[in-house]
């Protein structure tokens, strides 16, 4: 972040020109090289366990260092040998600058320091940019007396270094009473507290089609339903991890099924953060126990029928897809498609699940827990009154175990947590 934010300056200053500092980012993003790939390298962790490491930081709010340290992987010590391989952000900037232009390493450290000094900065947060430290920036830029405003700003930029682009950079948070938006999508979590998360977008779109694309390993360029969804799970993601983090404090909440708006204005008091991922701008939204509305009329997904696949004698088995999510529903689909299974029907929440299954009586349902209407709890208790032998596979993000221990007692098979791997789903269908 430091090389965005410090090298829009320059070229603000006329030192560099936009095209000399695309291309410093795009070198300077190649040489950061991620901690599994120098630990494969220096023979310190299998490629297994980098993977394993990579997935478990999607479930839980971790460092890779953290996590390898936790597991047994790695010493603190052999952390540090791998951050130091990782390279010094500030000193590859300087590098790259002295490389692509005229310009002296006097005026490049006395830009910085005018950097420092306009935006009001102290030398121990100009280290903090300067080692591009989120857990160290993000109370610079997101300050709030608010209980976890800070704690899910850290959250969510964690995730986008890990889902969508490690080239972005933040702006100042700031209170409002108000938010006018062109597109909002988003997820409420409650109970102890009650926390809205959402991103939003004004006129200028690509950010959040951006983000989208990225999550949802798709190409989205506008918004509507594919936008929505993506956006939703994105926030799905984050929420997961917030709440799975409360509860080992003893601290409950429960998980309101994504939303979404168009062309409205949120009331209420909350936070802003606007977010630039790769140049173009995303509007973060956090409100903690707050009274707000988030608009008047909710945009309306066109869920698009998906036909069943033919069963042929040589499927594995038929199955029965239940998500609010179209995204989950196809890399779900993919997977199972892809290992055989015969994917025989679609549905988008509780009600067509339960209807679903007396209809095609599967060999396997998989239901998500959170959706609208009824949701995957729910529909599992009038499956199994239906069907005691019924095979259903619960997906459920993290932040979800007390409802995940509610399902496996009413008589689900196993469960999947979000954000998958195929590994991971088809360790699920082991029935």
């Amino acid at each position: 972040m430091f090389s965005q934010l410090v090298g829009n300056y320059f070229v603000e200053k006329g030192i560099l020109t936009a095209n000399v500092m695309e291309e410093i980012l795009k070198e300077q993003n190649e040489a950061r090289v991620k901690l599994g790939t120098i630990a494969v390298a220096e023979k310190m962790l299998t490629e297994k366990q980098t993977e394993e490491i990579n997935h478990l930081q999607t479930q839980m709010d971790m460092r890779f260092g953290d996590i390898a340290v936790d597991k047994g992987y790695l010493t603190e010590e052999e952390v540090k040998l791998l951050l130091k391989k990782q390279g010094n952000i500030y000193m590859k900037f300087i590098q790259l600058i002295l490389e692509k232009t005229d310009v002296s390493l006097d005026d490049i450290e006395k830009t910085v320091e005018e950097f420092k000094k306009e935006k009001g900065f102290s030398t121990e947060e100009m280290n903090a940019l300067k080692q591009d430290d989120i857990d160290a920036i993000v109370p610079m830029f997101a300050f709030s007396a608010k209980p976890y405003v800070t704690d899910i700003v850290g959250l969510v930029l964690r995730n986008i270094t890990r889902f969508v682009s490690t080239n972005f950079y933040i702006e100042r948070m700031h209170r409002v009473t108000e938010f006018k938006y062109k597109f909002i999508a988003g997820q409420k979590v409650a109970g102890d507290h009650s926390v809205y998360l959402a991103f939003a977008t004004d006129e200028q779109t690509d950010g959040i089609c951006l983000l989208a694309s990225r999550f949802a390993k798709d190409t989205i360029t506008e918004i509507g339903d594919d936008a929505a969804d993506a956006v939703g799970e994105f926030a799905n993601t984050n929420n997961g991890i917030f709440a799975s983090e409360l509860s080992k404090k003893n601290i409950l909440m429960d998980m309101d099924p994504p939303f979404a708006y168009m062309d409205q204005v949120i009331e209420g008091n909350g936070y802003v953060l606007d977010i630039y991922i790769e140049g173009k701008k995303v509007s973060l939204y956090i409100a903690v126990d707050e009274e707000i509305s988030i608009g008047k009329e909710p945009y309306v997904y066109e869920h698009k029928h998906v036909e069943g696949t033919v069963v042929r004698d040589d499927h594995k088995g038929t199955v029965v897809i239940v998500d609010d999510s179209r995204m989950i529903r196809k890399m779900l689909r993919g997977i199972l498609e892809e290992e055989g299974y015969a994917v025989i029907a679609e549905a988008k929440n509780g009600i067509e699940a339960v209807e679903a299954y007396k209809q095609h009586k599967p060999d396997i349902i998989t239901l998500d827990i959170t959706m609208p209407q009824k949701d995957g709890v729910e529909a599992l208790k009038e499956i199994v009154e239906y069907d005691k032998n019924a095979n259903v596979i619960m997906i459920t993000a993290a932040g979800q175990q007390q409802k995940v221990i509610q399902a496996l007692k009413i008589g689900a098979s196993k469960f999947v947590m979000k954000p998958f791997r195929k590994e991971d789903v088809m360790k699920g269908f082991e029935l």
